[in-house]
């Protein structure tokens, strides 16, 4: 269509254009910004440039920091359609191994991840398997990330339906343990598969045969300089006192989700 990227608008810039040309001022005072983690994650698409960031080169990225840490024997790598395969892609570079589209997606189905209601019978509408690809591997199977765990659990099942002999589920991002207030389809804290189960729960629950996640070190090292303004609370807990009233973010840092000492005391991110 002939369109040309011009720049990002900052939070209160103001865009005028007039007689043919663009100019920009900023008309409000510039304050610390809290940019969500999630659109780099997940919710962008992957051709997308969101704050500054390649969101493609960014997902790619935390795929193969997760593959430096794999101890397992993987025949070959399956991403979760769409938004995991990035993230496969980068692992199954760093790891040498294949990626395989062992689950085709169909389009016609809306997200899984948005929409609680009949979520696992979406899953087999969504998602079709291809048996000759799944049929006696070992596999790597990768995710953006981990939210309530129905989803993951009937893609799990299906895997193993097809002939998997294992399946060993990846995610590119931390385990989510808060809520989000800001808009975002993570109400509750009981919903949250992550916030009150143990790792091994976690895996026992959807009927992998390990799970591993990207550590929070891991995530602000693929965001790199720019990590300070985003917001990570969905993953930490840790709420910006300037968006939520002071009880709130008092009652909420009470609860310490038993995955997150779990994790960095035994180094199993």
């Amino acid at each position: 269509m002939g369109i040309q990227t011009w720049k990002e608008i900052k939070p209160g810039e103001l865009v005028i254009i007039k007689n043919g040309f663009i100019s920009s001022q900023q008309v409000t005072r510039a304050s610390k910004k809290e940019q969500c983690i999630f659109e780099l994650i997940y919710f962008s698409r992957p051709d997308s440039v969101t704050f500054g960031h390649n969101v493609y080169f960014f997902r790619k990225l935390t795929g193969k920091l997760l593959a430096k840490r794999e101890d397992r024997d993987i025949d070959i790598v399956v991403p979760v359609p769409d938004s995991g395969i990035p993230a496969a892609l980068g692992y199954a570079q760093e790891l040498g191994k294949p990626l395989e589209f062992g689950l085709i997606r169909s389009h016609y189905v809306g997200r899984s991840f948005i929409e609680p209601q009949e979520r696992q019978n979406k899953v087999k509408m969504k998602l079709f398997p291809i048996k000759e690809v799944l049929q006696g591997k070992k596999i790597a199977l990768i995710d953006d990330s981990l939210v309530r765990g129905t989803t993951s659990r009937e893609i799990i099942r299906l895997l193993r339906e097809n002939g998997a002999m294992e399946v060993h589920f990846r995610l590119a991002s931390p385990p989510i343990t808060s809520p989000c207030f800001f808009g975002i389809d993570i109400p509750t804290r009981e919903e949250l598969m992550a916030s009150s189960r143990t790792l091994g729960e976690i895996t026992h629950e959807i009927e992998a045969d390990s799970v591993r996640y990207l550590s929070i070190e891991e995530l602000h090292y693929a965001v790199g300089d720019d990590k300070d303004n985003f917001c990570y609370a969905c993953f930490t807990g840790h709420y910006n006192p300037a968006s939520l009233p002071e009880a709130r973010i008092a009652q909420l840092s009470k609860i310490k989700p038993i995955i997150l000492s779990e994790l960095k005391t035994n180094k199993l991110f």
